[in-house]
């Protein structure tokens, strides 16, 4: 299957976005530290860093789903913290790195 046929990550349901809305800054600063922990010089899919993420934050964050995480990571981008290529729509597609300096 390639991007095209692929559909983009969903939005939160009603229902995540209110589990999300519960977190409280602390709790986003976290999630971002573990990103970023996950993240390397080299491309790493998006996917790897999210599940990787999900799998070490899930005890203290149940049912936060996977979308939101790849969320964070765009507005890691967005910010300067993390440097992306492909669409990052598609959470299976589009690849992040540490910054260059």
């Amino acid at each position: 299957m390639s991007e095209h046929d692929a559909k983009p990550d969903p939005p939160l349901t009603p229902e995540q976005a209110m589990r999300v809305s519960r977190l409280k800054q602390e709790d986003l600063w976290e999630i971002d530290r573990v990103l970023l922990a996950q993240s390397a010089p080299a491309w790493r899919k998006v996917a790897r860093i999210v599940e990787t993420t999900i799998g070490e934050l899930s005890e203290r964050f149940p049912n936060i789903p996977d979308v939101y995480y790849a969320q964070r990571v765009r507005r890691l981008v967005a910010v300067g913290e993390l440097e992306s290529q492909g669409n990052l729509e598609y959470m299976r597609y589009g690849e992040v790195r540490l910054p260059t300096k």
